[in-house]
């Protein structure tokens, strides 16, 4: 069995509802789904976002697994832009912090950058070309 493609990226927060409302308001668009939690607070919201729909879902922290951090830190999800440095200015302006500056991978092209948001989690953003000639390939089909 092999790894078959990104499914869902989920993320944790204290506040659901304030995390959804930052994420919609840097995404461009509104989470479609959510199930509240036994307080009828959301416990967890989702959206759908990119050239193939990947799923961006929010937890509330109450429900992460124990030992988990709740710092940033582990495993960095990095996303396709299509202007790093606007993206990043974005996100530092919306109140997230650098964690990794923009940083050329090589002289390839591959350039990463990642910000902690508001909520403690990694949020990476990057330049790939990979990215765009499988996005072409797939669309030529």
């Amino acid at each position: 069995m092999s790894l078959r493609g990104f499914a869902t990226l989920n993320i944790w927060a204290d506040d659901v509802e304030a995390a959804t409302a930052w994420y919609a308001d840097f995404l461009g668009v509104e989470a479609y789904f959510m199930r509240p939690g036994p307080d009828g607070r959301p416990a967890y919201t989702e959206f759908r976002i990119g050239d193939y729909q990947a799923e961006l879902g929010i937890i509330d922290r109450r429900y992460a697994p124990a030992g988990t951090t709740t710092g940033p830190g582990g495993v960095i999800m990095h996303w396709y832009v299509d202007d790093l440095d606007a993206t990043v200015e974005r996100l530092l302006a919306m109140g997230a912090t650098e964690y990794q500056p923009i940083t050329p991978q090589g002289d390839t092209g591959f350039i990463t950058a990642s910000v902690v948001d508001p909520f403690g989690n990694v949020l990476g953003v990057m330049k790939n070309p990979h990215y765009l000639d499988v996005l072409a390939s797939l669309k030529a089909t």
